[in-house]
């Protein structure tokens, strides 16, 4: 299945855990995914996202002809170094969120994925998606989705790497 979609990745645990990010045309999901970048996150796929099923897993990959490719608006369309693939372990919608947001999940392809709303050019969108990937998506996500980790952010006292080095 192919969406209009974005999905970025963190390396975790040995594997490439994906953000799938999603909005309307022009909403600023491709800006998303270019800052994103500068947070040691690795372009998988921009505008158009090819997903399956594995296992149980949902992935995502670029669909041939736009691997290693996004557009940076005002610029031109750019190669980058791109994972082949990742799993998805979060959506993240280009919309404004609540203040504080009940835990809210999508469905894709009949996975449930903890959903993040985020406004895509608010200077702190990126560091919120690697925060929810880090801690919902990623290694939380069963705490999650039976509501025991309600919040984006971590407990007091915790370190939150925002790269694979730290």
């Amino acid at each position: 299945m192919i969406v209009h979609a974005g999905l970025v990745a963190l390396r975790l645990g040995g594997a490439w855990k994906g953000a799938l990010i999603e909005g309307p045309s022009g909403a600023g999901k491709s800006d998303l995914a270019l800052r994103c970048l500068g947070l040691g996150f690795r372009l998988v796929a921009d505008d158009r996202t090819l997903l399956w099923l594995s296992d149980g897993r949902l992935f995502g990959r670029s669909p041939d002809t736009l691997a290693g490719r996004l557009e940076v608006r005002g610029l031109d369309v750019v190669s980058l170094v791109a994972a082949p693939l990742a799993e998805v372990a979060l959506a993240v919608r280009c919309d404004t969120p609540e203040r504080i947001p009940a835990p809210e999940w999508e469905a894709r392809l009949g996975k449930a994925l903890p959903l993040l709303r985020v406004t895509p050019l608010e200077a702190s969108a990126p560091q919120k998606v690697a925060l929810a990937l880090h801690h919902l998506g990623a290694r939380r996500q069963e705490a999650y989705q039976d509501g025991s980790a309600a919040r984006f952010l971590p407990s007091r006292g915790s370190e939150v790497p925002l790269r694979e080095s730290e």
